[in-house]
């Protein structure tokens, strides 16, 4: 049993978000400390199998964080010391943004999950974008960049808020996911009608030249089968680089916590464990339906090197994590990593590449 393992029943006892909180906070101490050269001989762990490409970028491995953690650039070092491959910050919005009331930040331990309503809070794009800016100057580790519209902004005018985003971080990070699938602000899931995407993308890509900058969609889980192949059919028209499969559910199904709890918590995006085969599913069929021609950031219940790879096989080039982290602590990173070259050697493998859907023929 790790060290986490035995403090986690007293992190677990406090509120979630107050622990996130303090938990960062650590985190930016031991960066200001530079005690994060310290950490890396405890959980570094590469190898040559690991290496991979996608979006025309090239990854020292394949496991990064989702947007959920890293609210701003403080904690990139750190993250960085634990093995992440890549790491995507906190979804942005054109204005800082307090979202939604406290409580909202929900674990769910019999189901190893999380429930979250944040509503993006967020610091602002342009306070991001300085931030980035002094970052950038002295480190090369390869970070994503989550946009989305301001709360208040009509559907019908978002293309502006994504646009603004977009045109102010594109120069600081290596890719920017357009995030129209959180189910905690009203509207935005609506965004993922053909209409209003097509609409995103033809103004992203307008300007996105001199250079271009990969532009991934970030979706969610519930879409039907159709409306997935219109999503298919709209990122191949639009020449986006990729899908991050999946965010959050608002589906409660088949959940061990009791409903008087989940009624207790009320509405939000669930994580963790639950929804890892449904995002599976997700990813096999974007890979199967675009014959292999989108690439994938598969996301959802990844706690193991077979969770990893399990994805991987179903069609995604790299994979992300977060609810993992907080119930499996900082080692996980690296016990993926260990695990994924075992399972890719053991299967024939000589690169992740060549694992990506081989259960996902077309």
């Amino acid at each position: 049993m790790s060290l986490y393992h035995l403090i986690r029943p007293l992190l677990f006892c406090q509120d979630a978000e107050r622990v996130h909180d303090a938990v960062y906070q650590l985190g930016i101490l031991l960066s200001q400390v530079k005690i994060q050269k310290a950490l890396s001989p405890l959980y570094s762990f590469e190898h040559p199998v690991l290496e991979t490409q996608a979006f025309g970028l090239s990854f020292p491995n394949p496991i990064g964080l989702s947007s959920g953690f890293c609210k701003d650039t403080q904690l990139l070092d750190v993250l960085h010391s634990l093995g992440f491959g890549f790491v995507e910050i906190r979804t942005v919005s054109p204005q800082p943004q307090e979202g939604n009331p406290k409580p909202r930040l929900f674990r769910l331990p019999h189901d190893c999950a999380l429930i979250n309503r944040l509503g993006f809070s967020n610091i602002g794009v342009q306070r991001l974008k300085e931030q980035l800016q002094a970052w950038r100057n002295k480190n090369a580790f390869l970070v994503g960049a989550s946009i989305v519209k301001g709360r208040d902004t009509p559907n019908e005018q978002a293309f502006k808020d994504y646009r603004q985003c977009f045109e102010a971080l594109k120069e600081y990070v290596d890719y920017v996911a357009i995030n129209v699938s959180s189910p905690n602000t009203p509207g935005v899931r609506d965004l993922q009608g053909e209409t209003f995407l097509s609409e995103i993308f033809g103004r992203l890509q307008e300007v996105n030249r001199s250079p271009s900058k990969p532009l991934l969609l970030k979706i969610a889980p519930d879409l039907t089968h159709d409306q997935l192949n219109a999503i298919i059919r709209i990122v191949q028209e639009t020449g986006i680089s990729g899908i991050i499969a999946t965010n959050t559910t608002t589906s409660r199904q088949g959940l061990l916590t009791s409903s008087a709890k989940l009624g207790a918590i009320g509405q939000g995006g669930l994580s963790g464990q639950p929804l890892k085969e449904r995002a599976t599913a997700v990813i096999r069929h974007i890979y199967k339906q675009s014959q292999g021609t989108i690439p994938i950031i598969g996301v959802g219940g990844v706690f193991s090197a077979e969770d990893a790879y399990e994805k991987i096989r179903a069609g995604a080039s790299l994979v992300q994590l977060y609810t993992g982290l907080v119930y499996e602590g900082p080692g996980l990173v690296k016990r993926i990593k260990q695990g994924l070259v075992r399972l890719l050697l053991r299967d024939g493998f000589s690169s992740i590449q060549e694992a990506v859907g081989i259960d996902a023929p077309w």
